[in-house]
């Protein structure tokens, strides 16, 4: 059987179990299964697998098939420039929260050099990294309340060669935490409880509830966030805070009602709304 075959014959597998881009992943899968990169793929042609090949090809195919993410799988997710490691105890980071990475950039542009970022339940430290990775001069906090999670992150931030310029702390949200920040970010849990039961199998049976549950309405944490980022924030500073894609008007008036003039959603690529953003 070749290649070709192998990879035809397992996406139509994921396909049957309901999995949109069965194609690509059946491709990502065998390039995982054999520890090939695109471009050794091509090299190594269309020779057949070998049966060990073969039965971790099989292994990783049938994961998927039960609506395993992709990102588990693999163990490791493209974000921004980079890729992350990833498991279950932290949320797979989307390109949706690029969006907030962009607008905090855009926010920086003149910015002096020496940008101090607080990023709350950083979980993969997707965020943070990337406005790092972005901000030579810049330092970073990230906190998060699962130690798990932040093994993760810091796992992250060591491959990235990024450890020496951020901090992790264990702590509820930004709770024991001193500023000021010229930047603060969150990627909070904010799914509506109620809907997390409806949402795909990969989303709500394996991502952590911790990372999606924002209580009733899924505006539970935002409140708290609103409080801290006034407490923490330096006079000039920046606030962006990814929401849902119908909070936008709520968390607006969560906002004045904490004193912050002016609140503006920002759109995501598909034109939703996907962050608040607020200035000092």
């Amino acid at each position: 059987m070749t290649l070709h075959t192998l990879v035809k014959a397992a996406a139509a597998r994921l396909a049957d179990a309901g999995i949109d881009d069965a194609q690509d992943d059946a491709r990502r899968l065998l390039r995982h299964a054999l520890g090939l990169d695109a471009a050794g793929m091509v090299a190594r042609g269309q020779a057949p697998l070998s049966d060990e090949e073969a039965a971790r090809f099989e292994a990783l195919i049938a994961r998927r098939a039960l609506r395993e993410p992709l990102s588990h799988i693999i163990g490791m997710q493209p974000f921004w420039t980079f890729e992350l490691e990833v498991s279950r105890d932290v949320l797979t980071p989307r390109s949706d929260t690029e969006t907030l990475v962009r607008a905090a950039l855009g926010a920086l542009a003149n910015h002096d050099a020496g940008v101090r970022i607080l990023d709350i339940a950083t979980g993969s430290g997707a965020i943070a990294l990337a406005l790092l990775s972005e901000l030579p001069d810049a330092s970073a906090v990230a906190t998060d309340i699962s130690p798990p999670a932040l093994e993760i992150a810091r796992s992250n931030a060591d491959r990235l060669g990024l450890a020496g310029r951020i901090a992790f702390h264990e702590t509820s949200w930004a709770d024991g935490l001193e500023g000021p920040f010229d930047l603060i970010v969150s990627n909070p849990p904010y799914i509506d409880s109620a809907v997390i039961p409806t949402l795909e199998p990969e989303v709500s049976e394996f991502e952590p509830l911790l990372a999606l549950n924002g209580g009733e309405g899924g505006l539970a944490p935002y409140p708290h966030l609103l409080e801290e980022a006034r407490r923490l924030l330096t006079p000039g500073g920046h606030v962006f805070f990814e929401i849902g894609h119908d909070q936008g008007a709520a968390v607006c008036e969560l906002a004045r009602m904490r004193g912050f003039d002016g609140p503006r959603i920002i759109a995501d690529l598909a034109g939703h709304g996907r962050v608040l953003a607020l200035h000092d």
